[in-house]
């Protein structure tokens, strides 16, 4: 059903299959034209609004725009001042202190003090709280943070137990929601969580479980000066509402965007690219980017524990051509867990498992795998994912490996990836800005946190050295011998990193891909 209401002799009607939004006091849409939200489709509704907690790569993306840390990754993926205007490492890199900046406001009108920064790490770091991060920070698997001082109404002073050469690059992660600081308000009186009261350029004004998430302007957004700039530089909001439409069906959002009910498509599939370039009124532009789409394995699994066997499924699987086909030869193959883009991707992350069928074959016999039937996850969600698993799944039936592809929703293959319930599966994660971080997603101890894929002891221990590290030379030695180790003992299996590709209305003025692939909604207008 499809509902057309007109107002000054416009129609703002909005329909997307059968879901129907329109300017009136139920959704509560004014219907001067004007008033029409900057409209961003999603494939999936997010999680939650608490800032790195129960979250996903759109539960991150709605956040950040509520919600900033001390300190955030700029457009090429450096570490910048945000909320702080500058920061010193001392002590041999255990102490940094930050110095905020002047007149940054919470969006409930309350000054950001130092003494702010500290309730709100407090909060996060309860385990109760159940943050993403809390392991990275409290000793479980990084640095331990032994205090967080304020000498001042205006410094805040971490000090941790050990060197940590990536502790503001943790800070900045987006799946720590970039160390956002929240106002105690955002609790109920019964410290039950509530909503994100931060200091980003939009409020949380609206969640419509399963339609969609409204953002309205922050009208007290101190803005820094100079240029968009990954998650910091100028930030201003130039439109008073903006709106994440849920919108799980990629040819409806295809076709919603071409009618102009909505404006943004945020992911748009790569198989879509070139048909979307030829519509009247659309642009598309791409980046490339530091996410990963990998088939993730279960070492302890009673099957795939067998490490012949998992030898024998990534030499039955033709990246080049699986990569081809998935991405309509706009991206590059590569099984490193080191980006592309990165500059510590060398001769030897180049280096990969070969396609060869009758060597998979070989190790198939090899390991003594007698036909049990394998489980491999998948979610339409994110076509890409999908698309691998249906064509690994025939790459390894053609060498004798019963794979069977079980499709289900976003929610529920994320429960599995985070219990460790599953044989295989292809998943999606999300960029990480330095290749420490990029093993760190993946690597660790399975007994404490059972999403970790890989727990080789020799494997941990350099993820560590690597991130203690700050020389160049040293860390990329590291990374080197991480990855011989993990082409010898395939955890799993990287295929390839992705493009951040964006379609819009030619109405739209500002928005931009980049290396993390978060619609960024500020320094966003559209003309009328």
């Amino acid at each position: 059903m499809k509902i057309d209401i007109v107002s000054s002799h416009r129609k703002l009607g909005f329909a997307l299959g059968s879901m129907a939004l329109a300017c009136t006091a139920a959704v509560g849409i004014a219907c001067a034209a004007d008033a029409t939200p900057l409209r961003i489709a999603m494939t999936a509704d997010i999680r939650s609004t608490e800032p790195g907690v129960n979250r996903d790569a759109n539960s991150d993306m709605v956040v950040m725009h509520i919600v900033e840390g001390l300190v955030a990754f700029g457009e090429h993926a450096e570490i910048k001042p945000l909320l702080a205007k500058s920061y010193e490492v001392g002590d041999g890199g255990k102490t940094y202190t930050f110095t905020l900046r002047d007149g940054v406001t919470f969006q409930n009108g309350a000054p950001l003090t130092a003494q702010d920064v500290v309730w709100s790490w407090n909060y996060f770091m309860n385990p109760k709280t159940a943050w993403r991060c809390h392991g990275d920070f409290d000793g479980s698997a990084g640095p331990k943070v032994t205090s967080v001082e304020t000498p001042d109404a205006r410094t805040v002073v971490y000090r941790l137990d050990k060197p940590y050469g990536l502790f503001l690059a943790s800070l900045a992660r987006p799946d720590c929601a970039g160390g956002g600081v929240v106002h105690r308000d955002s609790l109920n009186p019964d410290g039950t969580w509530n909503k994100p009261i931060g200091t980003g350029p939009f409020m949380l004004q609206e969640w419509k479980r399963g339609q969609y998430i409204s953002l309205a302007k922050n009208p007290r957004y101190a803005n820094q000066d100079g240029k968009l700039d990954g998650f910091t530089g100028s930030k201003r909001p130039l439109v008073d509402e903006v709106r994440f439409m849920i919108v799980p069906d990629d040819a409806t959002a295809k076709a919603a965007l071409q009618r102009g009910d909505i404006d943004i498509i945020q992911d748009l599939s790569y198989t879509d690219v070139k048909p979307m370039q030829t519509v009247k009124g659309v642009k598309v532009t791409s980046s490339p980017v530091m996410s990963l789409t990998a088939l993730l394995m279960q070492t302890r699994d009673p099957v795939l524990s067998n490490v012949k066997l998992r030898q024998a499924i990534v030499h039955a699987i033709d990246n080049a051509q699986l990569v081809a086909a998935v991405g309509d030869g706009l991206m590059q193959p590569s099984t490193s867990m080191v980006p592309l883009i990165s500059p510590y991707y060398d001769t030897m992350q180049h280096e990969t498992w070969k396609y060869d069928p009758a060597l998979a074959q070989k190790l198939v016999r090899e390991s003594g795998y007698k036909g049990q039937e394998i489980v491999m996850l998948a979610t339409k969600r994110y076509p890409e994912t999908y698309t691998s698993g249906v064509i690994i799944q025939a790459m390894l039936q053609a060498v004798g490996i019963n794979t069977r592809l079980e499709v289900m929703e976003w929610a529920t293959q994320m429960d599995h990836y985070s219990s460790g319930k599953y044989q295989m599966m292809t998943f999606p994660y999300s960029a990480r800005l330095d290749p420490s971080l990029n093993y760190e997603m993946m690597a660790g101890n399975k007994d404490k946190q059972p999403r970790k894929v890989w727990d080789d002891p020799k494997a941990l221990a350099l993820i560590e050295s690597s991130s203690a590290l700050t020389d160049t030379a040293q860390r990329q030695a590291q990374f080197d011998e991480l990855h011989k180790l993990f082409l010898a003992d395939a955890p799993m299996m990287p295929l390839f990193n992705g493009l951040d590709v964006g379609a819009f209305r030619d109405t739209v003025r500002g928005y931009t891909p980049w290396a993390l692939k978060r619609a960024r909604a500020w320094e966003v207008s559209r003309n009328p």
